[in-house]
């Protein structure tokens, strides 16, 4: 590890695992068939691992259909050539569609679990991941079926922690409470798309995550490139080569994918987005920061947060996302004007009991 870091460390949820706040997320390594723009080759793959690791951190994020295994297989000869395995961690995840469907070849069954993480494991090059992630929630298998499959890994070495992604906040109490009730290994972490320009999050699995002792690692922490400054107001579309402006061009592309990360150009050029652009640019200057730099600290500054997965394409982009680790802090009135600009309406029962009911009860606790 890096002798000065520019990171910090945080206990990932309730284990003893300590993880770099800023956790580097590989969903763009590999070159892909579709033409996604922003792709790296293996050399530059390797190049920002260096250079995450020459920063202090030691978090890394892939899944096994990451550009159909290939980004697993860029950490797995990065890790043997270059660094010391028990140093870092690695997290994978498991269980989401691959691009050829074969039988029992997705989903959280015992025969899909079993076989992916030997082949996670062969790609990746190691004995063991740190944390291994259901990367979707299966509507056909029980959840149940998961989760002792999950555990007996834990059991044989093979996984460290487990985790899960991308699940609704009933789904997510579930898993917490049949892990305590049937005595497995407890769940750590969330990996959830948070962002100042998705704050749904929090109305229900952040709580869980708060109530639960539950590690949330945003992904998507600046909205494919709308929370970088780079899109202003009056712009009439995205960079070309961004993948805002790629699904600009290819709307049906990234619906019948569901990448809901890249949404359309027309969905966020609104006053109330270049509103916020507007506060957060005012709030970097005073700090003399970037707009991008800004979106990830108000993330590093939730409670709930650890660590935040961020995937930059280029050297020069990862230096400026990594200034957001440390050395600087947003105040309250800072953390709070952005709260504002960015808020969403909340439906009921929302905007019930996490209002000012739940402002009085908290008060009232505090009477004698």
């Amino acid at each position: 590890m890096a002798s000065h870091s520019c990171v910090e460390y945080n206990y990932l949820g309730k284990s003893g695992l300590k993880v770099s706040n800023i956790g580097l997320g590989t969903a763009i390594f590999g070159e892909r068939k579709d033409g996604r723009p922003g792709q790296c080759n293996e050399s530059m793959a390797h190049a920002l691992m260096d250079r995450f690791v020459e920063c202090g951190g030691n978090f890394i994020d892939t899944a096994d259909v990451y550009s159909d295994g290939l980004a697993e297989q860029y950490i797995g000869t990065w890790l043997s050539k270059r660094q010391n395995r028990d140093e870092m961690v690695i997290a994978t995840k498991f269980g989401s569609l691959p691009p050829v469907e074969p039988l029992n070849g997705l989903g959280g069954s015992r025969k899909h679990v079993t076989r992916n993480i030997e082949r996670s494991l062969k790609r990746l090059q190691t004995h063991y991941v740190d944390l291994y992630q259901l990367h979707a929630w299966d509507y056909a298998t029980p959840i149940e079926e998961t989760l002792r499959t999950l555990n007996d890994l834990v059991r044989c070495g093979k996984v460290n922690y487990i985790g899960v992604s991308n699940v609704t906040g009933w789904q997510l109490q579930k898993i917490v409470m049949l892990c305590d009730f049937m005595g497995l290994s407890r769940c750590v972490s969330l990996q959830q798309e948070y962002s100042l320009l998705c704050r749904t999050t929090e109305w229900e699995m952040a709580e869980v995550c708060r109530n639960e002792g539950i590690g949330l690692t945003p992904w998507g922490p600046l909205k494919a490139g709308w929370l970088t400054g780079k899109i202003r107001r009056g712009a009439t579309s995205a960079p070309e080569g961004s993948r805002i402006g790629h699904s600009q061009s290819n709307p049906h592309f990234y619906q019948k994918s569901q990448f809901l990360a890249h949404p359309n150009f027309s969905e966020f050029a609104t006053d109330k987005v270049w509103h916020l652009l507007d506060v957060m640019d005012g709030i970097a200057k005073s700090h003399g920061k970037s707009v991008a730099q800004v979106g990830l600290r108000w993330l590093l500054q939730k409670d709930v947060v650890p660590s935040v997965i961020i995937g930059t394409k280029t050297i020069e982009q990862f230096n400026e996302n990594i200034g957001a680790a440390s050395g600087w802090e947003l105040t309250a009135q800072q953390m709070a004007e952005l709260d504002e600009a960015s808020s969403v309406d909340m439906p009921q029962p929302y905007s019930f009991i996490l209002g000012d009911l739940k402002d009085r009860r908290f008060r009232s606790s505090d009477c004698k």
